[in-house]
């Protein structure tokens, strides 16, 4: 076996010569996907003032949602990379499972509108990541230069494929140098600061926004995560290695875009690279170390945006659609300026938390496991799964509206109201859950369509 064998493996089940990320590979995929200038500017609208888009919490409010949502976030995760592990198909194709096979498809075309919201994201900060070094460096910012060079860096990262990825890119370069340089930039955030004075500054105690601004975040990788974790070596792999792997620079991650943003008085959450830039030559250099690792978050949503379109046109080569999505994405970053991703962050979980939720709860009532069949002979439509996955999304959105203006306004009809407790995620993971096994344990519907 070799690696060019994986890059392009379509939709069908991965057979056991191509399963070859072990726990480390798979630690080290997961822990530089997690790594990334995003999440860190997402901490930064956690402490943020709201009109400056953030929530405006105190720093330990701040910190307690970024722990509970990581703990609760990466376990989800974790379950979602064991059960692609188990069924080894991409998610959006494993979907077929519990909603049906027509019944995936609206899972997998939102999820290609988000790989296609993330990679045009990425590609923004990427490039205002460089844009303020290259003015701090050389006097010159050239945003549409960065956002082309960028698009074209993770059209090649995602021709290699997660394996390829892991073994020529990820071991090589990218976790080591990173670690130094967010080991600095901790160093740097505190540097001459009175941290009991930013422990104790004033700020909201909303800590359930915050827990699901931080579990969203983490939730919208459940879409993606068997993408990769079907290439692991076992179900143990494909559970750490997304679950402790995303896990571990998490809240160090959001918890550093926190401190930054009050340490460094940002005025606006993409102002904490041109802050960091500002910062000396260290800091230039550990910028430097962090954009060019940004590709990757690049790379792993053009490279599912394809695999999820494979689950609606099996035929088409994934090169091609690779191609694509990268090209697609590049014009959007050229053409749109999204500067606040935080109701898009929300939006996610709404469509997301309890999506995983029914595929949690179907996957356990088979008895833990997937065969090829569940998948592939699925019903056309199970529209009583369905519809426990739109009774939890329809939850959040009464608990926590978020979208477009239209959508609110319409929300607003059905006069929402939030819990004191439990935020938007939980009680919607848990509606959707329940009404979910209760479908599966009544419905007279068969497992598997006619052969």
């Amino acid at each position: 076996m070799t690696e060019s064998d994986t890059p392009s493996w379509g939709i069908d089940p991965v057979p056991e010569r191509l399963r070859v990320l072990g726990v480390l590979d798979g630690l080290l995929l997961w822990t530089n996907l997690s790594v990334s200038l995003l999440v860190i500017v997402a901490g930064a609208f956690l402490v943020l003032p709201p009109e400056q888009f953030g929530l405006g919490l105190s720093l330990p409010v701040a910190l307690g949602a970024i722990v509970a949502a990581a703990i609760v976030g990466n376990l989800l995760l974790g379950l979602g990379g064991l059960i692609g592990a188990d069924a080894r198909v991409p998610t959006m194709v494993l979907m077929r499972a519990p909603l049906g096979r027509r019944g995936s498809y609206l899972p997998t075309a939102l999820n290609i509108a988000q790989c296609l919201g993330w990679s045009v994201f990425e590609l923004i900060i990427i490039a205002t990541g460089a844009s303020a070094l290259s003015q701090q460096l050389f006097g010159f910012g050239g945003v549409p230069f960065w956002k082309i060079l960028f698009g074209a860096i993770a059209t090649g990262l995602a021709f290699l494929g997660p394996v390829g990825f892991v073994r020529k890119y990820v071991r090589k370069f990218a976790i080591w140098v990173v670690v130094v340089s967010l080991v600095y930039l901790s160093w740097w955030s505190l540097h001459g600061q009175h941290t009991v004075a930013l422990w104790h500054r004033p700020g909201a105690h909303a800590f359930w926004p915050g827990f699901d601004l931080v579990l969203a975040s983490i939730i919208s990788w459940t879409p993606l995560v068997a993408d990769y974790t079907r290439f692991s070596r076992s179900r143990a792999a494909g559970f750490w290695s997304a679950g402790l792997g995303y896990f571990i620079p998490t809240v160090p991650l959001f918890a550093l875009g926190a401190v930054i943003a009050l340490s460094r008085h940002i005025s606006d959450a993409p102002g904490l690279l041109t802050a960091v830039a500002a910062g000396g030559a260290a800091s230039v250099l550990a910028l430097l170390a962090l954009t060019v690792d940004e590709s990757d978050e690049a790379f792993a949503n053009v490279y599912s945006g394809a695999v999820s379109l494979q689950n609606l046109a099996p035929r088409v080569p994934q090169r091609v659609l690779v191609a694509g999505v990268a090209a697609v994405a590049t014009v959007g970053a050229l053409v749109i300026d999204l500067r606040n991703y935080q109701p898009f962050l929300y939006l996610l979980g709404s469509f997301f938390v309890p999506l995983f939720a029914v595929l949690l709860a179907d996957w356990l009532l088979a008895g833990r496991h997937y065969e090829p069949e569940h998948v592939f002979r699925a019903p056309e439509l199970r529209v009583e799964m369905v519809a426990a996955w739109l009774a939890g999304f329809c939850l959040y959105q009464w608990l926590y509206p978020q979208g477009p203006s239209w959508w609110t306004d319409l929300v607003a009809h059905a006069d929402p109201h939030a819990l004191p407790w439990g935020g938007a995620s939980i009680p919607s993971f848990a509606t959707a859950f329940g009404l979910a096994a209760i479908a599966r344990v009544l419905a007279r519907r068969p497992i598997l369509a006619s052969a």
